[in-house]
């Protein structure tokens, strides 16, 4: 099975789904912002260059944990549309498996509709969150197979 005919994980594909249900570009944003608000506290000691999104023009910090095999986020950002996808992802991607995070594709942005609205650099700092975000993800599987060895 290809990546793109993958199905989503229940949270993003519930995400997707309310977006498409949404006409307007100015609701749009009201329910991305509706995520920034949603997002999972970051707190200051944590806003460190090893949890930085790079390639954003907004401040970006993420940090993904481990428990019980699931992946857990927190995040902040100093704009809010940023915060916004940040959340959309962090709401979409919890509780997952590092595999499943790992199995998706960014390219359901484009099913969202937000991908015509946002601005280049905003679009571009979602595909620098996401990838950022599975990077994290990838150490977790690198330390248990070195656990494993």
């Amino acid at each position: 099975m290809s990546p793109a005919s993958r199905p989503l994980p229940p949270n993003l594909e519930r995400i997707v789904r309310r977006f498409q249900q949404i006409t307007e570009p100015k609701r749009r944003y009201e329910y991305l912002l509706w995520f920034a608000k949603r997002v999972p506290v970051l707190p200051e000691t944590e806003q460190v260059t090893a949890n930085q999104v790079p390639g954003c023009v907004s401040q970006v910090y993420i940090k993904a944990d481990l428990h019980d095999g699931k992946v857990t986020f927190r995040g902040t950002s100093d704009a809010q549309i940023t915060k916004g996808l940040a959340g959309l992802l962090i709401e979409g991607l919890n509780g997952l498996t590092p595999d499943e995070i790992l199995q998706l594709t960014p390219d359901f942005i484009q099913q969202t509709g937000l991908d015509v609205s946002l601005t280049p650099s905003r679009s571009n700092g979602f595909y620098n969150i996401f990838r950022f975000m599975q990077a994290q993800v990838a150490t977790f599987q690198s330390a248990n197979a070195s656990s494993l060895n």
